[in-house]
């Protein structure tokens, strides 16, 4: 990809914080106290970061790789056998903190390959959160070639006290020179040792509309689709989805357009970016018997 929006997708999910604010309204079930919504779109919110850095974590890894293909420094030799160094993955490495292993197999410049990053029993990455397990990534391609295929798998895997689960699929769906790919997650789950959690599974597209003909990334504006659905033992069921596509300028910080719909049970909340494309930090959001403008 020319230039990652991964971060700002992510923090399209903290608006969800915003049906705190929302008055109830005439719902059949039980409604959802103002409290517990605040809870939920917390542990959403954070879900959706940490999926969003393994998929960032993957396509790090495939970055290394590629400039390593073509950055002979990178690149050595075993009886005239190419094989990746280690310090291949010096990105990625640099990312993650210096108590994490990474290999790769088999350890040269074909594909398919199997990258694992091995957290041990415990690694406080760079970003100060604990981590340990395995995240294990398998390349059917350069990540970057139009139908490669990256499918994350999770071992053991836990993010501070989180235990994360699930697969995760994304497959480069790029043509005629514009970025597309495709994410989804299938047998998500995450829980904590309190025994609250839930499970999570989602769908995300995302489709470059403008600036594929150039270099620069200030130019680029995507469009962005999204499908997730996280549900609680205790029945609760939260789902989001785009009911016109969240437009996305590189040059902006915030969405500009479209709407996403929030549905907590059956409390319906519609988050409203606008039509005009302006960058400014302003929605709407609107629900059954009212509407608050809110900033992002």
């Amino acid at each position: 990809m020319k230039c990652r929006i991964s971060a700002a997708i992510a923090m399209l999910f903290l608006i969800a914080l915003s049906v705190v604010s929302c008055k109830k309204d005439n719902s059949t079930q039980t409604p959802v106290s103002d409290t517990e919504a605040q809870t939920i779109s917390q542990e959403d919110a954070a879900a959706e970061t940490e999926y969003d850095d393994i998929t960032e974590l993957g396509l790090a890894a495939g970055a290394d790789m590629e400039s390593g293909a073509i950055d002979n420094g990178r690149i050595a030799t075993d009886d005239n056998t190419a094989r990746i160094r280690i310090d291949l993955f010096v990105n990625l490495a640099l990312k993650l903190g210096p108590c994490v292993t990474i290999t790769a197999e088999p350890n040269d410049t074909t594909f398919p390959k199997k990258v694992t990053v091995d957290y041990g029993d415990g690694c406080i990455c760079r970003d100060g959160k604990l981590r340990k397990g395995k995240v294990i990534l398998h390349f059917s391609a350069p990540p970057r070639k139009p139908g490669a295929v990256l499918t994350i798998t999770l071992q053991n895997f836990y993010v501070n006290r989180a235990h994360i689960e699930g697969v995760k699929t994304i497959t480069n769906l790029s043509a005629n020179g514009a970025v597309k790919y495709s994410v989804k997650i299938e047998g998500g789950k995450v829980s904590w040792p309190n025994g609250r959690g839930f499970t999570y599974e989602g769908t995300k597209t995302v489709t470059q509309i403008e600036g594929a003909s150039t270099i620069a990334c200030a130019d680029d504006v995507y469009s962005i689709e999204v499908r997730t659905q996280i549900k609680y033992a205790n029945g609760i069921t939260v789902t989001k989805n785009t009911e016109s596509p969240l437009i996305k300028p590189v040059a902006c910080h915030w969405i500009t357009k479209g709407v996403l719909k929030i549905t907590i049970n059956d409390r319906v909340l519609y988050l409203d970016f606008g039509a005009g494309g302006d960058c400014d930090k302003r929605a709407l959001l609107t629900w059954a018997n009212g509407s608050v403008e809110i900033n992002l």
